[in-house]
């Protein structure tokens, strides 16, 4: 992320267990958010991966830059907009869900139209170093199709639409806070946007975790009563 190979590396440390024991919650209480409680923890991974950016170049391995580099993106151009919008999709009602099908498959054309690339176009993916800050530029396919003005803010609308527009409250709220990353890189790290992008999602994520402890006691709340004796049994349908 921008700042720091150790900042990078404390973010991983603290989102990757985190996020494991919001996945074990949720499976253990309430399936459907599996999915969303994965995220956290590929928020890690992606703060891992940009850890070892830091590390490769100031080791001087131009290498293991564009590797690492490769890894990190990955998550950028094709996690997040069709892992969002796919974890959103199984805390809907079944009614709603095509429509986040929808974005899924959009995020995906978005990303993959990003990423894929890359590997055809050595050169395509250029990283530079900041004295605080990790900027990954270079071309994209979409740039011979659209300007960049229009091709980010359609890669945003795939990740944060779905958020803003399900019908839980909670993601709801989390999708706001990814607009306040958005608007807060856009006013003060416009030249490292992707990276700060990425560690300000990461940071947000730690919010998740609670949703789905709270979500998912709520559920087990409904499903479940107390017993004269003070045991828990299954609630009556």
């Amino acid at each position: 992320m921008c700042f720091s190979a150790g900042v990078s590396y404390a973010a991983a440390a603290v989102l990757l267990p985190a996020g494991a024991v919001a996945i074990h919650r949720a499976y253990q209480r309430d399936r459907k958010y599996l999915p969303l409680a994965t995220l956290p923890v590929l928020f890690g991974l992606q703060q891992l991966f940009e850890g070892f950016v830091w590390t490769a170049g100031h080791a001087g391995n131009q290498s293991a830059v564009e590797t690492f580099s490769l890894a990190y993106m990955f998550f950028s151009w094709l996690a997040w907009p069709v892992w969002v919008p796919l974890s959103t999709y199984f805390i809907e009602p079944c009614r709603r869900r095509s429509f986040y099908l929808g974005f899924a498959m959009f995020g995906a054309m978005m990303g993959a139209l990003q990423y894929v690339p890359y590997f055809a176009h050595k050169g395509w993916l250029v990283t530079r170093f900041y004295d605080y800050a990790i900027s990954y530029q270079g071309t994209v396919l979409l740039d011979f199709i659209m300007p960049r003005e229009l091709s980010y803010p359609l890669y945003l609308f795939a990740i944060i639409a779905p958020l803003i527009t399900s019908s839980v409250q909670n993601a709801r709220i989390f999708g706001a806070l990814i607009v306040v990353v958005v608007v807060t890189v856009y006013a003060f790290f416009s030249y490292a946007y992707i990276s700060a992008f990425c560690f300000g999602g990461a940071v947000m994520s730690t919010f998740i975790i609670w949703m789905v402890f709270r979500e998912t006691d709520e559920k087990h709340e409904q499903d479940t009563v107390q017993l004269p004796n003070g045991s828990i049994a299954p609630a009556a349908n």
